[in-house]
């Protein structure tokens, strides 16, 4: 996983970029420039991104946690800021003045990245996966078949990177054990330790997606 400190996390309610990002609302008027607003919470575990529906960036920082990193965390995550800024200006459009669908754009990237991705992990872990589906999934991040055969719901590109490796590495150790036994977990555990981090933030971010 990557993180910093005590750990890293987003939280997503809307979101506008950071500095001028040139993109425009749907009254055609380019968002003020916003800067993160940096909070530092005595329980906080790890570093949390949260973008408020009034367009506010909020870092929380963890007690033993720096700003320099804060900063570090916001930065990596500007793409994920841009996707969902693109989400938000479409809802703002009324239905008849709306793209075609955002939707569509992310499913087009999704087709691409993700079989890829998840290659390069099988090669990394030494398992060989039949074939790879990237599907309309609403109640699964992602299935395995006893052939091989994984599928992948298109969401995971909305996802940090660290929490789609974390679904694709828990896909591919099923083509070892086809079950949520222990000793699946253990291999999971193994292949990724951070594991219970990733699934915090799917169920965090399961409505938001």
């Amino acid at each position: 996983m990557a993180q910093f400190g005590q750990g890293a996390r987003r939280v997503v309610q809307a979101s506008l970029p950071f500095g001028n990002g040139g993109v425009e609302d749907a009254a055609g008027v380019a968002p003020a420039s916003i800067n993160p607003i940096f909070v530092r919470h005595p329980r906080a575990k790890r570093y949390v991104l949260r973008v408020e529906r009034d367009g506010t960036v909020r870092v929380t920082i963890p007690p033993r946690g720096s700003k320099r990193e804060a900063e570090a965390f916001a930065e990596r995550e500007r793409g994920w800021i841009d996707r969902e800024l693109s989400r938000l200006v479409a809802a703002r459009l009324s239905p008849a003045t709306a793209p075609p669908s955002i939707d569509e754009a992310l499913r087009r990237q999704a087709k691409r990245d993700l079989p890829r991705r998840l290659y390069e992990l099988a090669a990394r872990f030494e398992l060989s996966v039949s074939r790879v589906s990237v599907r309309n999934q609403r109640w699964r991040w992602g299935s395995c078949s006893r052939s091989g055969h994984i599928c992948l719901n298109w969401r995971l590109v909305q996802t940090p990177a660290w929490v789609c490796d974390y679904v694709l590495i828990h896909e591919l150790m099923h083509l070892k054990r086809l079950d949520h036994s222990p000793a699946f977990w253990k291999l999971v555990a193994q292949a990724y330790p951070a594991y219970k981090e990733a699934r915090a933030w799917l169920r965090s971010a399961r409505d938001e997606l």
